[in-house]
């Protein structure tokens, strides 16, 4: 019998390549890794004891509860969005994709991150933005862009008001201080 497991914190390959060794490490029999899901095959409820213990040792969590996994399913559509460069995402898709109420799920995120689901958007933006100037690829106009911005300057009043420095500022540090997206909250 198939089951699909949902683990929290997989928000890139490395993490699915990492879940996925430790699945075969437990002798988990796998059918399909995607991001925050795991399908596998002739896997009992006794199982999930033992798998967490192992997930939460790497950094993973093991979503169980029907509002955890909301949330789950929320944050991974956003990143997926992100990682499509597809910043246009219209927040109210999420409810329709997942078959909810984005009301539902708005405050179902509020209450179990204690951050709105727009704050946990715009915190992403921004950790999206990093990885845009420190790849040196894009400038300031061209990163608004393509984050879906009206202006360069609404970009860079909204990334002083998250970090605490300017753009121009945060180019010439030596050292970033990106966030991993799992610490986004």
């Amino acid at each position: 019998m198939e089951r699909t497991l949902l683990i929290k914190n997989m928000v890139c390959d490395r993490c699915k390549t990492t879940v996925l060794e430790l699945l075969k490490t437990e002798g988990f029999k796998v059918q399909s890794v995607a991001l925050g899901e795991v399908v596998v095959k002739d896997a009992s409820k006794k199982d999930d004891i033992r798998l967490k213990t192992a997930l939460q040792a790497i950094g993973f969590e093991l979503i169980q509860e029907e509002a955890d996994v909301l949330v789950e399913k929320m944050k991974l559509a956003l990143i997926k969005q992100m990682d499509k460069g597809d910043a246009d995402f219209i927040l109210s898709k999420i409810a329709e994709d997942l078959g909810k109420h984005y009301s539902f799920l708005s405050k179902t995120f509020s209450q179990l991150e204690g951050i709105t689901l727009e704050k946990y958007l715009i915190n992403l933006k921004i950790e999206k933005v990093k990885e845009y100037i420190q790849l040196k690829q894009l400038n300031f106009s061209e990163i608004a862009y393509s984050l879906n911005y009206k202006s360069s300057s609404h970009l860079a009043k909204q990334f002083k008001s998250i970090t605490g420095m300017s753009m121009t500022a945060y180019k010439k540090l030596q050292e970033s201080d990106r966030k991993g997206l799992d610490k986004i909250v």
